[in-house]
């Protein structure tokens, strides 16, 4: 009778226990849902803002819900912040760069001044804190997983958002050549695209009720995303289950790209 044991197939884990998670922008909306998402499957996460009461009210919730957390308070349109800050933490296995803004505009009309507002945000920041994590987890040896949040306006364009495009057109053309770069040392790099998800910034653009129709009419599953659709995401790329994922974006839009 032969010894070898019969080879049993696994679900890869979903969780990060023994891990610590950075988000930038987890005070409110989609950062403090990935936040709260990655905490409640084991990672310690350092919540980043620049705003304490928003993100003592994050770190609340989640020790609400079992999960550990810290707050830092970060400007990750500084440098200087990010290396201090965010480069001083002691461990870092799993970033989500998530920190973003928006000015639509008509393209005749948008000044150069917030031009370099949302470049310095969406892509800059992300640009920076990434290389700054990605040396730390190189220096760790242990590799890691940098998710940059980048949007379904990543993969086409729209009307009054042509800078908002540029610059998430321009995060996912980053985390490809991240991927490139730092695969050899076992750091997956992958984005996140979201559709329009049911947060106050959201909200406020849907006060406009012709806007409202037009983004209702291209999303195939007829509603809005929940934060919680961004969460089962990001936990899945920060963990071991997405273990041969990188250079690529989960797009959690409904449907939009699918046309």
């Amino acid at each position: 009778m032969s010894d070898d044991k019969k080879y049993l197939l696994r679900t890869p884990s979903f969780r990060l226990d023994g891990k610590v998670a950075v988000v930038t922008g987890s005070g409110r909306g989609i950062g403090k849902g990935c936040a709260m998402g990655l905490a409640q499957a084991g990672a310690h996460t350092v919540c980043v803002s620049r705003t304490q009461s928003d993100l003592d009210e994050t770190k609340a919730e989640i020790e609400e819900l079992g999960g550990s957390a810290e707050t830092l308070i970060c400007d990750v349109t500084s440098t200087e912040q990010i290396r201090e800050k965010i480069g001083g933490l002691e461990r870092i296995d799993v970033l989500v760069n998530n920190a973003g803004t928006n000015i639509p505009q008509p393209f005749l009309e948008i000044p150069e001044e917030n031009v370099d507002k949302v470049i310095a945000v969406n892509t800059k920041a992300v640009f920076m804190a990434a290389q700054v994590v990605a040396q730390k987890m190189v220096d760790q040896g242990e590799g890691g997983s940098i998710i940059n949040m980048s949007s379904q306006m990543g993969h086409v364009g729209g009307p009054i958002r042509t800078v908002y495009c540029m610059t998430k057109h321009g995060v996912e053309g980053l985390t490809k050549a991240m991927a490139c770069d730092l695969a050899d040392y076992n750091i997956r790099v992958n984005t996140i695209a979201p559709t329009f998800v049911n947060t106050p910034m959201a909200l406020q653009f849907f006060k406009n009720e012709a806007f409202k129709q037009s983004v209702m009419d291209q999303i195939l599953l007829d509603r809005i995303a929940d934060i919680e659709d961004i969460m089962g995401a990001c936990v899945y790329l920060a963990s071991p289950a997405s273990a041969m994922v990188t250079g690529t974006s989960l797009v959690v839009d409904g449907g939009w790209t699918a046309k």
